[in-house]
């Protein structure tokens, strides 16, 4: 039971993580209904320029400069190229596609850069654990899920009540109306581009501290695994992001957690049960467990 427990407390701390990158694609979805896979690497971008600047800005200045880097890098993908094509008429498909282009385009100049190396984050918790009810629980871990909350709480309230909030729900209902109305589609993108490009940043952080090892030429491949997450959670879900994160947070880590149980179905396991769980769900409920579910008049 204490296993159990253990496990059970870190899947959560590990999906406050997922909630956080999550949350991300859930933002531009609604902004923009483009699926950003560019994300996963904007988050790599973060994680790097805090692995390399910690040691001279300090982790927290590092990590606020990481974000604001981001959030340009991010808006800047919306108004060069996702901009550009949807006024060239292209489909949602097409922009899809062509942040999958942009991802792997930046995935592989930043591992080009990483090489061999390892960086760590520079995380002030270090390795360091704490004791609750008995649980070990990486500190790094308990300020992720503080942070996260926060944000995630931050958002929401201005999700429910600022006037960009407002803009955001009009242009996620009805795109055409909303321009009707006023509302700057154009300033709403580049701000929800902005905004999860610094989501990304942060959660990229947490995501390469302890306990894994730091920023590699691989991270980028094993932050996919958020990519889950949003989609069962619904794309077009706040909500949804943050239950999403959670379920596949602690479906990793007790798949981890029980690999010797389950060794017949080979090593690896936590890397492949997130993309279980998903397959499971979008059996189930294509639209994921709070997305909208399209409704075609025949």
């Amino acid at each position: 039971m204490s296993q159990v427990l253990e496990l059970l407390v870190s899947g959560l701390s590990l999906g406050c993580i997922y909630a956080l990158i999550a949350m991300g694609f859930v933002i531009v979805f609604k902004a923009t209904n483009v699926v950003n896979f560019a994300h996963v690497s904007v988050l790599m971008l973060g994680a790097y320029l805090v692995g390399v600047w910690h040691e001279s800005l300090g982790f927290v200045g590092a990590v606020l400069v990481a974000a604001v880097v981001c959030a340009i890098v991010a808006a800047l993908l919306d108004v060069i190229f996702v901009r550009v094509l949807r006024r060239r008429g292209g489909g949602v498909d097409a922009l899809a596609i062509l942040t999958i282009g942009l991802n792997i385009l930046l995935g592989t100049e930043l591992a080009r850069r990483i090489g061999t190396d390892l960086l760590p984050t520079g995380a002030p918790w270090g390795s360091d654990v704490a004791h609750v009810l008995g649980i070990a629980v990486p500190q790094t871990r308990i300020a992720a899920a503080t942070v996260a909350i926060v944000l995630m709480a931050g958002f929401w309230a201005a999700f429910t009540y600022s006037d960009w909030g407002v803009a955001l729900r009009s242009a996620a209902a009805d795109r055409e109306i909303a321009a009707l109305m006023g509302i700057r589609l154009t300033r709403v993108a580049a701000g929800a581009w902005a905004l999860a490009g610094a989501l990304a940043a942060i959660g990229g952080v947490f995501f390469t501290s302890f306990p894994a090892a730091g920023v590699n030429n691989a991270t980028n491949l094993v932050a996919l695994t958020a990519i889950p997450a949003a989609v069962v959670g619904g794309l077009d879900s706040t909500a949804g992001a943050v239950v999403g994160g959670l379920l596949i947070g602690v479906a990793t880590t007790f798949a981890a957690g029980y690999q010797d149980e389950l060794a017949f179905l080979g090593r690896g396991l936590s890397e492949v049960v997130p993309y279980v769980v998903l397959l499971i769900v979008l059996l189930w409920r294509p639209s994921g467990l709070f997305g909208t579910r399209e409704i075609t008049r025949v």
